[in-house]
């Protein structure tokens, strides 16, 4: 099992929660943290994890997850509601990079991922989540590469294409009916003077047979 089903298992299952995305990170600049804050567990994996619930309405969270040194199980840490995003740095929109910043309304975190397609990743569903989850506040994608904010416009022009593609076809269907209603006009007219044809044939011949 990945890391990230297994925090899904662990971590949000259990409240109902689909995890939509996740990222493992180093911060850029250590925190000077007391030993006893982290219960002496030494060194540690991070997540940055992207949910929501089942429940309606939907809420949106962002969830700090770690992983201790020689444990199986991850452990919730810190959790932000989505409308509490206040900004997302990208750092370079002309070069890929895997760092990033997270600017909530109490907190400030200076991210690294573990590539730099896993932080693009992440970032294309954090920018799709809230623009379908928050209606108002949204927070501000600064140095962010056109490819990370620009899947909305990528997926109107495929809805666009789609539904052009569309439209021709029934287009088409409607001319291809046009021209089979006229064919089958023309062949009810063959059919009525073939009719009436055999009709005056008939008379011709009892005419003559009298």
């Amino acid at each position: 099992m990945s890391a990230k089903s297994a925090i899904y298992k662990e971590i949000f299952a259990p409240h109902d929660e689909r995890m939509l995305g996740a990222v493992q990170v180093k911060r850029r600049t250590k925190k000077k943290i007391p030993f006893l804050a982290t219960g002496g567990q030494g060194e540690y994996l991070t997540y940055i994890c992207l949910s929501v619930t089942n429940k309606k309405p939907a809420q949106a969270s962002i969830t700090k997850v770690k992983q201790f040194e020689g444990s199986t199980s991850f452990v919730r840490r810190s959790q932000w509601m989505l409308e509490q995003l206040r900004q997302v740095n990208g750092i370079d929109p002309h070069r890929e990079s895997a760092e990033f910043d997270l600017l909530f309304e109490n907190s400030f975190d200076q991210w690294v991922a573990s590539t730099a397609s896993e932080k693009c990743t992440f970032f294309q569903i954090l920018h799709h989540t809230c623009q379908r989850y928050l209606t108002d506040k949204k927070p501000e994608f600064i140095n962010c590469q056109s490819k990370i904010i620009g899947g909305n416009s990528i997926l109107h022009s495929a809805a666009d294409s789609v539904t052009s593609a569309v439209q021709k076809a029934s287009q088409a269907l409607n001319e291809r009916g046009e021209r089979l209603g006229r064919a089958e006009e023309k062949t009810e007219d063959m059919k009525n003077s073939a009719q009436q044809f055999a009709e005056t044939a008939h008379k011709l011949a009892m005419k003559h047979k009298c």
